[in-house]
């Protein structure tokens, strides 16, 4: 379970990770993604992990530098996993990935969705879901993982993949959308 912020820390925040509509202009929820910003700019500078930035992470995660996430406090990554360089996880809602899973260079997980009124998103509303990534799944490099989106266990996710729906156990999925392509 994502740990919220208290309501006096940040009411936006904790509607962010509930998966309901906040503003993302909120300033208290600004100053915070700032801070972790910092942060994720000093682990790339360092290429050393930092704990604070990424505290729900195995012990024996690889994560290579640079990457980028919004957070870092709603990313969960299981054991063994390997996260190649450039990889963003906009973990505005909860990421899950998976023991043994690989992500290859350049691979995206976008949580946060905006309406299609244009009045309302010129105003910072936002939706955030969350993503699931099973174990042992392979993500091939460029690919892109849309809000909401949970990949089965054992699949493979081809390389510039753009997901927009649920990847199914022990398959193979490419193109853009991403369809399947066979079952592994």
């Amino acid at each position: 379970m994502t740990p919220l912020l208290t309501s006096a820390q940040n009411k936006q925040f904790n509607k962010m990770v509930r998966g309901e509509q906040y503003n993302c202009f909120d300033p208290e929820l600004s100053n915070y993604w700032q801070q972790q910003q910092a942060l994720n700019h000093r682990v790339n500078l360092s290429c050393n992990i930092d704990r604070d930035l990424l505290p729900n992470i195995a012990t024996d995660t690889v994560i290579r530098t640079p990457f980028f996430i919004s957070y870092g406090i709603n990313l969960f990554i299981a054991e063994q996993v390997f996260i190649n360089a450039n990889v963003t996880l906009q973990d505005n809602a909860p990421i899950h990935i998976g023991r043994q899973t690989m992500l290859g260079p350049n691979v995206q997980l976008y949580t946060a969705n905006h309406p299609l009124d244009p009045t309302k998103r010129c105003q910072g509303f936002e939706i955030a879901q969350s993503i699931h990534i099973g174990e042992r799944v392979w993500i091939g490099g460029g690919a892109i993982i849309l809000p909401g989106v949970s990949i089965g266990d054992d699949a493979v996710v081809a390389a510039g993949a753009v997901v927009t729906k649920d990847v199914p156990t022990a398959t193979v999925v490419a193109g853009n959308p991403a369809k399947w392509l066979k079952s592994i």
